[in-house]
């Protein structure tokens, strides 16, 4: 069975976006090589992407054009953006579903690897709700933003969890994986 993966930079005090869509400015007090390099790892590792509609429509514009190594692997995964209101896709390998819990239960059903859900905000509360993700990796940024849209909201299900790895960034972030424990 395939593992469902969340991959989201939150604060300090729990944002992953600021008050508007894209608002990741806080993103670049941890970037640098290990980043870089752990987000490379990261997507090796991956068997298919999965955005929602905010999040696949940023990656997609700054992705389609983009070159390094990290785009070619973004543009070569197969992606799948969770929409109603998507009609069509023109980023390489994508498809659209409609109903991301069922869809994505099926998918994970479909041999071994990783499944990665980049930010996608309301798109990881939905998937939570269902018991879906199989783990968690966080890469906390040393900031309080004190505004902006919180990743776990409110109603989520009591699930403890097992730390599997924490890792010191030199930048001070601190990335935290997490499974179902």
């Amino acid at each position: 069975m395939k593992k469902l993966i969340m991959w989201n930079m939150i604060t300090l005090d729990g944002y992953f976006e600021g008050e508007k869509n894209w608002d990741l400015n806080f993103h670049e007090l941890i970037w640098g090589e290990e980043l870089e390099q752990i987000s490379i790892e990261l997507l090796k590792s991956a068997d298919m992407l999965v955005f929602g509609c905010v999040t696949y429509e940023g990656m997609a514009k700054h992705w389609i054009d983009a070159k390094g190594e990290i785009a070619d692997h973004m543009n070569s995964i197969p992606k799948v953006v969770c929409s109603s209101t998507i009609k069509s896709t023109n980023w390489k390998n994508t498809i659209i579903v409609r109903d991301a819990v069922a869809e994505l239960s099926k998918l994970k059903q479909e041999g071994t690897g990783n499944i990665f859900v980049f930010g996608s905000g309301k798109l990881c509360d939905v998937l939570m709700k269902a018991n879906l993700f199989d783990e968690y990796r966080l890469a906390i940024v040393p900031v309080f933003l004190g505004k902006g849209r919180l990743l776990f909201n409110k109603g989520l299900n009591y699930e403890p969890l097992k730390l599997l790895e924490s890792r010191q960034l030199s930048t001070g972030g601190v990335i935290l994986r997490y499974a179902k424990g």
